[in-house]
């Protein structure tokens, strides 16, 4: 039996995680308040589903006051900044993405606070998952469970249904997956003490946990139709590095330190979440190298810092596939087993969704492209062999 009362090494509280929660806000996003001089911003990305649709949300924006962002970010509590990071975020988003021609340039009103922001948070520029998801939510009723049919999304681009169950399905997933991340560290530690029952325990959680995820995944199609996604929800999300609308990326007016030479970032992206990577670097899931993964590692700088330093101190030190390996019985190889195969049942489903919600749909527009992914890379051609990659990482048991 694991020891949840023991302290373990690595501590979910150093990283702004939750058992609760998972890597959701440790704060409750809906109940933040921004100072009033902020409160035009906040309308203004709170009325986009209005705006969007005229077609003139550019000359709409560039009306905004621009904001001097450096008391704010040397004074404002964390969940203050990300919260004012999720409405300039999709403000910029939309500047971009809502008019038929892509600019050259993010006027100054938008480019300057949140590129002041990006950089007090220690993420880009843009919209990152953790705006678009993990900051992105509220519950219906405040005492109830963090669930499909309890959460609603705080912010969006044109609203709907099909919008708020994109997100709030990835939500869910962030929440659920809370469990399995409280007993890594415990696990970590187990392995390390070669405990035999406590890492078969541990590795009955997440395999349980594992079903759960992956039911709630199942459930995207229910409210989430693949042709008003890609269509009404995808083109919002898109970044400005390796996208054929932005080639050469876009000049943030005002901010001195770019020289005023255009900059590229990847877009929004599943793939920005932190859950895949921590199991992958907690199972000692490897890949071999090829552009996705060159790609992935290059988004690891997309995500919030503190989970950064939690994947990368998982992958530091989880032993985990030694042990088992090593001195493992055969009932904790199975249960290992059991776990990487329902990581990649997993990853099945994503490579089955971006089939479906992206590949196969009619291509609308240079930048929202059915070979290229949010964040530019040509991703049916890699997702397979990741997920294939990870079902090879099986170890031997036994043949009965």
């Amino acid at each position: 039996m694991i020891n949840t009362a023991k302290k373990p090494s690595l501590k979910l509280e150093d990283y702004d995680i939750s058992k609760e929660r998972g890597f959701l806000s440790t704060f409750d996003p809906n109940a933040v308040r921004l100072p009033a001089y902020l409160e035009p911003i906040r309308q203004a990305a709170l009325r986009l589903p209005h705006s969007l649709p005229t077609g003139q949300i550019r000359s709409i924006l560039e009306a905004l006051p621009t904001v001097d962002l450096t008391d704010f970010c040397e004074t404002a509590t964390e969940a203050q900044k990300r919260i004012a990071m999720v409405h300039y975020s999709f403000l910029v988003q939309s500047y971009v993405w809502g008019a038929p021609e892509a600019p050259e340039r993010l006027p100054a009103c938008l480019a300057m606070p949140i590129w002041r922001l990006a950089k007090a948070i220690e993420q880009k520029p843009l919209l990152p998952y953790s705006s678009y998801v993990l900051d992105n939510w509220g519950l219906v009723d405040p005492q109830g469970p963090i669930d499909l049919s309890n959460v609603y999304m705080l912010q969006p681009f044109l609203a709907g249904q099909d919008e708020a169950w994109f997100v709030i399905v990835h939500v869910a997933i962030e929440a659920r997956a809370g469990e399995m991340l409280a007993i890594v560290p415990h696990l970590i530690d187990a392995a390390d003490s070669g405990d035999q029952k406590a890492v078969q325990v541990g590795l009955q959680t997440i395999s349980r946990v594992w079903d759960d995820v992956n039911a709630i995944f199942d459930r995207m199609p229910e409210r989430c139709d693949p042709y008003v996604y890609y269509n009404r929800v995808r083109p919002w999300i898109h970044g400005w590095k390796d996208n054929p609308a932005l080639d050469g990326g876009l000049v943030y007016e005002g901010v001195s330190e770019t020289g005023q030479e255009p900059q590229a970032f990847r877009g929004q992206t599943g793939s920005q979440s932190s859950i895949v990577p921590t199991m992958d670097a907690f199972f000692g899931i490897t890949h071999a190298s090829d552009p996705l993964r060159t790609y992935l590692d290059e988004l690891h700088e997309y995500r919030p810092p503190a989970h950064r330093r939690f994947i990368d101190n998982v992958r530091q030190h989880s032993n985990l596939r030694d042990f088992v390996c090593a001195s493992g019985t055969q009932e904790t190889k199975q249960l290992y087993n059991d776990c990487i195969s329902k990581l990649a049942a997993f990853r099945t489903k994503h490579l089955e969704y971006a089939a479906s919600y992206i590949n196969k749909q009619a291509k609308t527009g240079e930048g929202n492209d059915t070979e290229i992914g949010t964040g530019g890379t040509p991703f049916m051609r890699y997702l397979k062999k990741h997920r294939d990659e990870v079902q090879e990482q099986l170890v031997a048991t036994m043949v009965k």
